[in-house]
């Protein structure tokens, strides 16, 4: 059967800095964590890509294959290589370091795109770092959420903010372009208050609603998550843990998030489960590796 979720982007490999300053090598990168997220979650999910040819590469092939998703759509090319990036802890919390000019994924443009794949896709997810990487790749993602829409799909977008990509001024104007194209908006506290200029999460809600936006999740770190529909709108309380890295925390927010959506979940009782899932990976290191499974989550919430 085809993926309900197909998340679009760059997936890199992470190098991790550990207690005593060694780093331990994993995987990255938004979307990608998403998709491993949904996958746990119980998703049929696929990854659309293009990676290098390269000994990262095949880890990828190799990981995504372990986690259930549907590699159909990522093509492996040998004249561009995998993205990737370094995780540094300290007072201020996690600092990313990026090793990505020029990769794979970056070169990846629409006529790259698996339109048929797009077409029978439920819900399409993508970012602002999947179009921060590069004009092309903002391209591609224009051009894809047209795809998915125009067949009736619906289409998620975390607008994920990194400054070392792109000037705010233009990341501003091309992620609020995408968000008025996207049924679910799941932006950040931090990001969403560079992006648009207001500090109230409640006016956070509405600017994305007016942009066009049908659900928006704004997601308040340890104080859970804001949702607002047009019709309705609630605080949904986040779950407190002893949190050791909060790497990975809003990606595994995404895939839960969809992933309890698409099996008939409303956004708030989506949103309750996100809130337990990436409040559950904070508590080891990695991107990856703390990304809980659904009895995990389920016995988690049991226990409020």
């Amino acid at each position: 059967m085809s993926p309900d979720i197909l998340c679009l982007g760059e997936p890199m490999l992470e190098f991790n800095q550990q207690p005593g300053g060694s780093y331990l090598p994993g995987h990255g990168g938004d979307t990608s964590n998403c998709a491993i997220s949904a996958a746990r979650q119980g998703a049929r999910v696929g990854y659309v890509t293009h990676i290098g040819a390269d000994t990262f590469g095949k880890s990828f092939m190799e990981l995504w294959a372990g986690e259930g998703i549907d590699t159909s759509t990522v093509k492996q090319v040998t004249d561009a290589h995998t993205g990737v990036y370094f995780v540094t802890h300290g007072a201020n919390g996690h600092e990313f370091s990026y090793m990505r000019a020029g990769s794979a994924s970056s070169r990846m443009g629409p006529d790259d795109l698996p339109l048929d794949a797009l077409k029978a896709a439920k819900i399409l997810h993508v970012s602002g770092i999947s179009q921060g990487i590069s004009a092309l790749a903002a391209d591609a993602v224009f051009a894809a959420i047209d795809t998915v829409r125009s067949a009736g799909g619906k289409v998620s977008y975390d607008t994920n903010l990194r400054l070392k990509l792109w000037p705010l001024q233009r990341a501003r104007a091309v992620i609020h372009a995408a968000v008025a194209q996207c049924d679910i908006a799941l932006p950040g506290l931090d990001d969403a208050r560079q992006l648009t200029g207001l500090e109230d999460p409640e006016a956070i809600a509405d600017f994305y609603l007016r942009l066009g936006a049908g659900v928006v999740a704004l997601t308040l770190g340890e104080d859970g998550t804001l949702v607002a529909t047009a019709e309705e709108r609630r605080r949904i309380k986040g779950r407190r843990v002893e949190a050791v890295d909060a790497t990975g925390a809003g990606d595994t927010f995404d895939g839960a998030f969809l992933a309890r959506l698409v099996a008939g979940d409303d956004p708030f009782q989506a949103a309750r489960y996100a809130n337990a899932a990436a409040a559950l990976s904070t508590q080891g290191y990695g991107a990856i590796a703390p990304i809980p499974r659904a009895a995990a989550v389920e016995a988690f919430l049991a226990e409020e």
